[in-house]
């Protein structure tokens, strides 16, 4: 049946219908997928039209398969990331559901605590096996919402879970159908979308999910699971591969609603945050994502990385708190000893900081020409400088006058006396063997020696 496209402003078909293919080998796209070499891009030139859905907003995993990756969370913890993603989503719920594990009494009591803290987003969500055993717990825990695994490629349905597709396919729609008699909805995570037959089996199975959705009145919902990286968001790149082919495919030959649609994806090939980005753009409404991207193996796309990237796509925070990254880092690292990589983006200890002395230059002109964006206003962490034998006077010029709060009309410069003797003390360091960075402490000893007048005015200004 033919029907006018107000958006595209052209007719187009308004129904496909595609039926499952049972094949009697699994097909493992092994044109595609060697192992013996890295996965190949294989185009075939198609390209998916830009279909952006009206309303956007981001998932958390970090309690689920971001605790995959980690020692286990205790439940304070789960409790004062959950306040704190709560703060950074705002009052409008960008961030708008978390998922749990439900299994363990640890599991049950860190959804409860945060159950009881009364936030409205993110919203508490479950993730369970595909057995109606495990929904039984959902319904107890009282959650309106849960994941569960429905694996979507042969690689697991034939060689993990040993079915045929058609066998797969029945059970997978029984669970969902024992769901919403328990008037829970289901959101069926696609395991490994990026190596499915996805004419062959991804369509027919959200086709049924759908038809389900629309005679129980309950919303069904689909994750598209990049479960080990694949993605791309190449235009042209061939299925199933490629992710903006997956995304419109979906809404459009399964006719999957933008809102019913997430993307959740791995960074094994440093695609996570391209592909979840382009996953909005090409119709799905959901971004998953966890916190600083931890999760199994390379980890999730990092939802501080979304919220920063949502904002360039909207042109404003719509309430969101992105100071409140900040604090999701520091608590990482302070109470849960979590090492950080100093070059990660936006959390890391160096992603703000430079040594040369040439960029402490222009810092010191106008903090615009190397610094990202206002670090100070978006996420409270002033641009800094890092001394090396690289920094030269530039760099301990900014230090100084960066560290010890000193008024613009009266900052010190390169030619000041006591910059130029800290910078032959640094030279002496470097000269005489040292291959480390100069410390914090060892900067303030020197400030307390060439500048005490402006060591104990930072002093007070910080008490």
């Amino acid at each position: 049946m033919l029907k006018f496209d107000k958006t595209r402003r052209t007719l187009m078909r308004e129904e496909y219908n595609y039926q499952l293919q049972d094949l009697q080998e699994p097909n493992l796209y092994r044109d595609i997928y060697t192992y013996e070499m890295p996965p190949l891009l294989c185009f075939n030139h198609r390209v998916s039209p830009l279909m952006p859905a009206e309303d956007i907003w981001i998932t958390d995993t970090t309690f689920r398969d971001g605790q995959q990756a980690l020692p286990p969370f205790s439940a304070d913890q789960i409790v004062h990331l959950f306040d704190l993603m709560h703060k950074m989503s705002g009052p409008n719920g960008i961030i708008r559901q978390c998922e749990f594990f439900l299994y363990t009494d640890k599991d049950k009591e860190a959804v409860r605590r945060c159950q009881e803290r009364g936030h409205e987003f993110p919203e508490v969500t479950g993730w369970i096996r595909a057995k109606k055993e495990d929904l039984q717990i959902v319904k107890e825990m009282g959650l309106r919402e849960t994941g569960i695994l429905t694996s979507a490629s042969d690689y697991h349905i034939f060689n993990k879970l040993k079915k045929t597709r058609k066998q797969a396919l029945e059970g997978y729609l029984d669970i969902v159908r024992s769901a919403l008699d328990l008037g829970v909805i289901p959101r069926c995570h696609f395991e490994d979308i990026t190596r499915a037959d996805f004419y062959g089996f991804v369509i027919p199975f959200a086709q049924e999910l759908m038809r389900l959705s629309r005679e129980s009145g309950i919303p069904v919902k689909i994750r598209a699971c990049d479960t080990l990286g694949y993605g791309v968001s190449i235009p042209g790149v061939m299925l199933p591969r490629n992710v903006n082919g997956i995304i419109y495919g979906l809404t459009k030959y399964a006719g999957v609603p933008s809102e019913l649609l997430e993307w959740h994806g791995h960074n094994d090939f440093y695609r996570g945050l391209t592909n979840a980005v382009d996953a909005w753009l090409y119709g799905a409404s959901a971004a998953n994502g966890s916190l600083l991207g931890i999760g199994e193996r390379t980890g999730n796309t990092p939802i501080e990385a979304l919220m920063i990237e949502y904002i360039g796509l909207r042109g404003e925070t719509d309430g969101m708190d992105t100071s409140a990254i900040t604090e999701v880092a520091e608590y990482f690292q302070k109470e849960m000893n979590y090492k950080i990589p100093d070059n990660q983006p936006l959390v890391g200890a160096n992603f703000n900081v430079t040594r040369a002395g040439i960029h402490a230059d222009g810092l010191m002109k106008d903090q615009e020409i190397y610094n990202i964006f206002d670090t100070k206003k978006i996420l409270n962490r002033a641009v800094d400088i890092g001394i090396t034998d690289k920094s030269g006077v530039a760099g301990i010029a900014y230090w100084i006058n960066a560290r010890l709060e000193i008024p613009e009309k009266l900052r010190v410069g390169k030619k000041d006396p006591g910059v130029v003797t800290i910078k032959e003390w640094v030279d002496e360091e470097y000269k005489n063997g040292r291959i480390t960075g100069i410390s914090d402490n060892e900067m303030w000893e020197q400030a307390r020696i060439h500048f005490s007048e402006w060591v104990g005015v930072a002093h007070h200004q910080r008490r």
